[in-house]
């Protein structure tokens, strides 16, 4: 691709042609205020954080959407420029709750972000304001409409990421909102629940119930792993309060997956905080096994596992014996599965839970 230069903030860059003002001052180390871009999205230019002043333009434009020209001298924090994300920001202000010290998303809100990197605390505009009731029918997270702010992140995110386009924008001027069609509960529209709309809310707007009052985001660990649901193996990263799993993310770099999960991999880890869960192998009593069960170490639970296979073997042949696998295991643990079925047992009795 060819390379253009241009200048932005006084410094001289080179920038691939065809790339907007926002990545290649992005390349370059310059961060410029954005509300609705996101990666992987179209770039929409609808919350107008992102304007910059260009040389020998008559407006202010917005660097998410204009691309880089040769020559182009740019400034992404001139007076003007900073006036005008002020004032935008106290625009989205003048109609959302400042409930910053009691809202789930402190601490990772975008606008509660930039309005403290712009010294914005209050807004100047007065006016009508959104009285919207929480909407919390599905089972896996809320969407509030007062802090929603438009910016049509998970409108996109659905539409060109999950291919559902389950939400969009209805109504118009001041009763516009996020909603599905004819308005009705998501758990009655296309939605299969993937998250990909609340990964990309930039506000407490859309947040998972399992994080509500579960602890502040300073508060929470993140560590990477891969999603144990099936064998596809999708890297994830489990967010944790005090070693308890709060919610489920995707690894944004993650090469399997790129950033998206399924229903499961995002909201179907409770099973792991269950109390029905088994901590160490268990051995029914008595001489036929029709005592209670009692607590046993891996090797002895091994040790009897192996002499009751041989014993089944030799007794009826190893027909006799059948394996049934899991889709929660590793394609890896799987495969050792099917071989010890076939090499050690000599059978091909074996099954799998998520077989076609």
């Amino acid at each position: 691709m060819a390379k253009i230069q241009l200048t932005i903030n006084g410094e001289n860059i080179l920038a691939d042609e065809g790339t907007s003002i926002l990545e290649a001052a992005r390349d370059t180390g310059i961060a410029i205020p954005h509300l609705c871009y996101m990666d992987n999205l179209p770039a929409s230019g609808s919350c107008r954080l992102c304007v910059v002043e260009v040389e020998g333009a008559r407006n202010l434009v917005t660097s998410c959407t204009t691309p880089v020209a040769a020559g182009m001298v740019i400034n992404t924090a001139s007076e003007r420029v900073i006036n005008a994300r002020k004032s935008i920001i106290e625009l989205l202000l003048s109609d959302h709750p400042l409930d910053c010290m009691t809202c789930e998303k402190s601490g990772r809100c975008d606008l509660e972000k930039y309005a403290y990197e712009l010294g914005v605390a209050e807004s100047r505009y007065d006016g009508a304001r959104h009285s919207y009731p929480v909407e919390a029918s599905n089972p896996f997270f809320v969407r509030d409409y007062n802090k929603c702010i438009l910016c049509g992140r998970c409108v996109g995110a659905c539409r060109h990421i999950q291919f559902i386009e389950a939400i969009s924008f209805a109504n118009r001027g001041f009763d516009c909102k996020i909603a599905t069609a004819y308005d009705r509960p998501l758990k009655d529209s296309p939605c299969v629940f993937c998250g990909q709309c609340v990964e990309s809310c930039p506000t407490g707007a859309l947040m998972e119930k399992s994080r509500l009052g579960a602890g502040r985001t300073w508060e929470i660990e993140a560590t990477p792993t891969v999603c144990s649901y099936c064998g596809v193996g999708c890297n994830i990263v489990l967010n944790t309060v005090n070693g308890n799993i709060v919610s489920a993310s995707p690894l944004p770099e993650g090469g399997v997956n790129n950033g998206r999960l399924c229903v499961k991999g995002k909201f179907g880890w409770d099973y792991v905080h269950s109390p029905e869960r088994l901590k160490t192998p268990l051995i029914r009593t008595g001489e036929k096994g029709e005592g209670k069960f009692r607590p046993a170490s891996w090797e002895e639970a091994l040790n009897i596992i192996a002499e009751k296979l041989s014993a089944t073997k030799s007794s009826y042949g190893p027909d006799s014996i059948a394996l049934l696998s899991s889709a929660k295991c590793t394609n890896e643990e799987n495969y050792l599965m099917q071989k010890f079925a076939r090499a050690v047992i000599g059978t091909n009795n074996i099954d799998h839970c998520a077989r076609l």
